[in-house]
């Protein structure tokens, strides 16, 4: 009976040790995946073409790699385990001070310019992390290339810009005073070759005027002179320069004013009046004859919102996500065959944001289309 027991409890112990050993091997077979898995990330994070820095739960950075050491110009040992309020006393990290201050919530990134020669696009991502608190990782991408490019271009479009508006000034005069007989009477085929020609030319400085505007835009140097204004002067007076041009198609154009006394609002009136004739141009220019163009001017909260609404050739859904984008113009658009370089939109949509505005629009093709843009007025005067 003994023995009977005694060969149970051996063969028990044996099965034990067997399965411990099991065990013991599925925790090394795991823990040389995870081992693996954590090679492979370090790896990936190593070998990565953007700077990574990771900030844990208490605000000590515990990871950065080599590209962020390239970009940043900063050794990793002089910053591990550091708190950011530490890092951030480092010339290098100065510019990311607000960024990193910041108790982040949501993913935000962001354009930082170090210096003259360093441009970051910076992302800041909060990571939670179970039962611990929330970390942040920080990723910049230099984009110093790419904005150096779009500095030359710009640069380079705004020289040939202005030598070719110089010329073209000159032929616009020398028009002129032909056609208003100043080199003797031109006989009437001689008016309408000149007139088509004299148009061509006005075609031609709108579009190099365009240019100079977007490269100032570009350069952040657009708004000159922002006065407190009466809105519906601007309105008024657009309307009123653009009756003639409604007429010749036999359009309805009607201006609906606010019922209530309009507050000023703060804005450059050049930029505002050209982005307004912008839109209202486009109305008219993409409404079939006997159609209908309304401006409409109100009140709304703390803004004052202005609308372009035209019962024309509407936008097809496939391509409004492009309307404001530099040079774009609708495939219906194209097929009228009417003036325009595309710039337009992007330029009024910059005038607005510009000051603090707003723009967007609803249109369906065959439908019509109507633009509307907003000014804020905080601390705006009402006339008297």
């Amino acid at each position: 009976m003994n023995d009977r027991t005694n060969n149970k409890e051996d063969k028990e112990l044996k099965q034990d040790r067997l399965s411990l050993l099991n065990i013991l091997e599925d925790s090394e077979e795991a823990r040389k995946k995870s081992e693996e898995e954590r090679n492979k990330s370090l790896s990936i994070v190593r070998h990565l073409v953007d700077g990574l820095l990771y900030f844990d739960e208490k605000h000590k950075l515990v990871l950065a790699n080599p590209k962020a050491e390239e970009i940043l110009g900063v050794k990793k040992k002089e910053l591990m385990n550091k708190c950011i309020s530490e890092i951030v006393k480092i010339p290098t990290f100065k510019p990311f001070e607000k960024l990193l201050s910041k108790n982040i919530q949501n993913i935000v990134k962001r354009k930082v310019e170090v210096n003259k020669e360093l441009i970051l696009e910076v992302s800041v991502i909060p990571i939670d992390i179970a039962k611990k608190g929330t970390g942040t990782l920080m990723i910049f991408h230099d984009i110093s290339r790419e904005k150096r490019i779009e500095r030359l271009k710009t640069e380079f479009v705004s020289l040939v810009a202005h030598q070719l508006r110089t010329p073209l000034s000159g032929a616009k005069w020398a028009l002129r005073m032909i056609l208003d007989g100043e080199a003797g009477k031109p006989t009437q085929d001689q008016v309408n070759f000149l007139e088509k020609i004299y148009q061509s030319n006005e075609r031609m400085i709108k579009l190099i005027d365009e240019l100079l505007d977007i490269t100032r835009i570009e350069e952040g140097k657009y708004l000159h002179n922002p006065t407190f204004t009466d809105m519906e002067s601007i309105v008024q007076f657009v309307f009123t320069s653009r009756k003639k041009q409604a007429s010749i198609k036999n359009l309805k154009f009607v201006f609906k004013r606010s019922k209530k006394l309009l507050p000023r609002v703060k804005v450059d009136v050049s930029k505002i009046k050209s982005a307004l004739e912008n839109l209202i141009d486009n109305a008219i220019n993409y409404t079939l004859k006997d159609g209908e163009v309304t401006i409409s001017l109100n009140q709304v909260g703390s803004e004052v919102v202005c609308s372009v609404k035209d019962s024309g050739v509407g936008i097809f859904e496939e391509e409004q996500a492009r309307v404001f984008s530099k040079f774009f113009r609708g495939s219906n658009v194209v097929r009228l065959e009417t003036d325009g370089s595309g710039l337009g939109l992007f330029i009024t949509k910059n005038v607005i944001e510009a000051h603090g505005g707003r723009i967007w629009f609803e249109s369906a093709p065959g439908k019509g289309t109507t633009f509307y843009f907003t000014l804020p007025v905080e601390g705006s005067e009402f006339i008297l």
